[in-house]
């Protein structure tokens, strides 16, 4: 890890008074910036950071004021955030996140929700909430945000922009806080394919090998769990990315095990367990005050922490469903699904809808969170004038082809 010398470090006041943060996508308080290390191929870009990375001297509040008041400084810095310093882009502050990173809602019981500009009222989708914010709105060009279940993927469709989850461990999660260490994920957001593309060259670094894409794998069994209205807005994609790949093929993965709802309930139940393990030592001792959100999941996830053979048959089925899409995408196929099931929900969403709705996302999203492939989601669209993204799963360490391609895709699309 690299320590970032705090003096280089300043502070102004977060400026929601004044009007420079009507998103409210930044922590409340004095706003932490950061100068570039040196110049670089990202000189002028400014980026933002969820608050579960690490900067040196500064507190990590994982969106929780409990766990904000009972931890001290870090002491180095996350090397994904050096990263983008060493390149030459500027950090202009931390951004909201759900508490623990653990919800794809996007509403913050402590400090709000954070505005959505691309659909005024409804949700940005979490947990990287505030960096989605912040980049839809023009208050950075980039935010760093995590994936582990959705949570750069959604945000990204709900808010209109290119977002990236990668293969799982390809950029290195020093100094984040864990939620759930086999699934957790260092992505990111962007407006533009350029700027998307830039900052993966800073982050991803280069494939280990070659891939050429000529194969268009349809993931029929997500699409058909999609309404009329969003199929047919989103077929007009798939038939531009068939023009570059060749006929779809036809794939149903899961329906070995059941559909997507069962690879959804393996997912969770893994999650909750790691997440338990993350954080329920500190619940106990601490006895923080929580969301209701996250106190009912906390005590769901306890209680799967003790189901040992629940857990191994799901450690079974994440082995099988890697090997799986292995086997699917080869070295030559891009697999294309929704992102999400429809537009962002509207802002005060009574829980129970929240929840059955944060299921139907779980399903579309367990294809990379068991897999750990790298997935992007494309701002293809819009229905009723509100974002609604299309996504893409690559090959295991393709990323930097996956993201050349999403570049080069957008640009012939124009999206």
């Amino acid at each position: 890890m690299t320590e970032t010398p705090t003096p280089d470090s300043t502070f102004e006041d977060d400026g929601q008074a004044a009007g420079r943060d009507p998103l409210n996508a930044f922590m409340p308080g004095e706003r932490l910036k950061l100068p570039p290390s040196a110049p670089g191929p990202l000189s002028g870009l400014e980026f933002a950071v969820k608050d579960i990375y690490d900067v040196a001297g500064h507190v990590t509040g994982c969106g929780n004021p409990d766990y904000r008041r009972s931890h001290g400084p870090a002491e180095a810095t996350a090397s994904s955030v050096t990263r983008l310093l060493d390149a030459g882009a500027a950090m202009v502050g931390k951004v909201l996140t759900d508490e623990f990173a653990y919800s794809l809602s996007g509403q913050n019981p402590h400090y709000g929700a954070a505005a959505n500009s691309n659909a005024p009222g409804r949700s940005t989708g979490g947990s990287s909430c505030g960096s989605a914010a912040a980049v839809a709105g023009g208050l950075c060009d980039s935010a760093l945000g995590t994936d582990t279940g959705g949570s750069v993927r959604i945000p990204a469709s709900y808010c209109g922009l290119y977002g990236l989850r990668p293969t799982h461990g390809r950029i290195p999660i020093d100094g984040v806080a864990p939620l759930a260490p086999s699934f957790d994920t260092v992505g990111w957001f962007a407006r533009d394919p350029e700027t998307f593309r830039a900052v993966g060259e800073v982050l991803l670094g280069d494939d280990e090998s070659h891939f050429t894409f000529d194969r268009l794998l349809y993931a029929s069994e997500a699409f058909a769990r999609l309404i009329a209205e969003v199929d047919t807005r989103l077929e007009v994609f798939v038939e531009r990315l068939e023009m570059r790949l060749g006929k779809r093929q036809p794939v149903s993965p899961a329906e070995a095990e059941g559909g997507l709802d069962s690879w959804s309930d393996c997912f969770r139940h893994l999650q909750a367990a790691e997440a338990w393990d993350s954080y329920g030592p500190w619940i106990r001792e601490s006895n923080p005050t929580l969301g209701p959100e996250l106190q009912a999941r906390m005590t769901w996830a306890e209680e799967v922490a003790g189901m040992g053979d629940k857990l191994a048959r799901c450690s079974e089925l994440k082995a099988t469903v890697r090997t799986r899409l292995d086997s699917l995408l080869g070295r030559d196929a891009l697999m294309v699904l929704p992102t999400a099931p429809d537009i962002a929900p509207l802002l005060g969403t009574d829980p129970d809808t929240l929840f059955r709705q944060r299921l139907d996302v779980m399903a579309l999203t367990s294809y990379a969170n068991l897999s750990g492939l790298p997935q992007v989601s494309l701002p293809v669209t819009t229905r009723q004038g509100c974002p609604l993204g299309l996504s893409l799963i690559g090959p295991r360490g393709s990323d930097r082809a996956l993201v050349d391609f999403a570049e080069s895709f957008a640009r012939s699309a124009g999206f």
